[in-house]
């Protein structure tokens, strides 16, 4: 079964950055009978989970929430079977648990953020953003 190991949150000043991993095992994210999108999301203490962004597993084109456009990049390294999420001028405001998820779909089929699309969760990882 796929699982989904993440890695990379911490404790980051405001305006610092990181860098997250989503590693998967078990099953190969891209091959030719296998295609998976991988989304992020996070959860700040008492508010919902919310989408923060997503790529498609067949021409890797992206989706980010708009609070998060112009600072943080998705992307893929297949060979690795890893999905990162860089984080860029960091704020308070994104201080929380973040999350990866994958979902096994079509070549063509395009990323969505709605978490209940995912079947596949990583536990999450930390990051708190603070003077």
């Amino acid at each position: 079964q796929l699982q989904l190991v993440e890695s990379g949150g911490g404790l980051v000043q405001p305006g610092g950055s990181l860098r997250l991993s989503c590693a998967a095992s078990g099953f190969a994210l891209y091959d030719i009978n296998t295609r998976y999108n991988i989304g992020w999301f996070r959860q700040a203490p008492g508010k919902e989970r919310e989408g923060v962004s997503c790529i498609s597993s067949g021409d890797r084109s992206t989706s980010y929430v708009d609070a998060v456009k112009g600072r943080f990049t998705i992307f893929r390294d297949t060979a690795k079977n890893t999905v990162y999420l860089q984080m860029n001028s960091l704020k308070p405001g994104d201080t929380a648990v973040y999350y990866c998820a994958a979902v096994d779909t079509t070549f063509q089929a395009l990323c969505d953020m709605y978490s209940w699309t995912y079947d596949y969760w990583g536990q999450g990882t930390q990051v708190t953003v603070s003077s």
